[in-house]
């Protein structure tokens, strides 16, 4: 276990940001749904390297999908990764999405590698489907953001993403050169 990684969970209101974390997290989602100001979730999370990570979720208040809000600043500057998250049951969050990759990359300068990944919640709910499977596959590849179709009621669903995103933010470092190549060098004794 390395440094205890950050990740930023947000997107617009209603679109199932704790719901995904208590059930990911706990195995359960509270009912009825509350609205969340801010929460912070710690979790031991298995990677795909078999390791496990210590992580710490941050739950944003949701954004305002009628008057773009920003997500906060003190939030893009300090997370190691996000997911964004959209509801499939909502085009408007599916394009405030966007719009939030958009203030992250910007205010972490492009040059900086952002971690993040996208979830499309309630899939669950065809009926009320907004947003095609195939709009989100455009987005994924023209954005080069990886993207899941999840549901909130559904622990399964939620399981991949997460690891996929912590085992991307707790890569081993590679491994140096400074000792390996060239010469070596020798001890003098004075």
């Amino acid at each position: 276990m390395g440094k205890i990684c950050k990740i930023v969970v947000c997107g617009g209101t209603s679109v199932g940001k704790t719901s995904i974390l208590q059930q990911a997290l706990h195995g359960k989602v509270e009912t009825p749904p509350f609205k969340t100001i801010e929460d912070i979730h710690v979790a031991i999370i298995d990677t795909d390297r078999g390791a496990k990570e210590k992580v710490q979720f941050y739950d944003t208040k949701g954004l305002d999908v009628s008057t773009y809000q920003e997500l906060p600043r003190q939030y893009i500057l300090m997370a190691d990764g996000f997911i964004l998250v959209f509801s499939l049951a909502n085009l408007d969050s599916f394009h405030q999405m966007e719009q939030l990759r958009k203030s992250i990359k910007k205010e972490r300068d492009f040059k900086d590698k952002v971690c993040m990944i996208a979830l499309g919640n309630k899939a669950d709910l065809v009926e009320e489907r907004q947003v095609s499977a195939e709009s989100v596959n455009t987005w994924e590849k023209k954005q080069k953001v990886r993207s899941f179709e999840v549901s909130a009621t559904d622990r399964n669903s939620l399981v991949e993403p997460i690891i996929y995103l912590t085992s991307r933010l707790t890569q081993p470092p590679a491994k140096s050169s400074f000792l390996s190549g060239g010469k070596k060098s020798k001890s003098v004794d004075p």
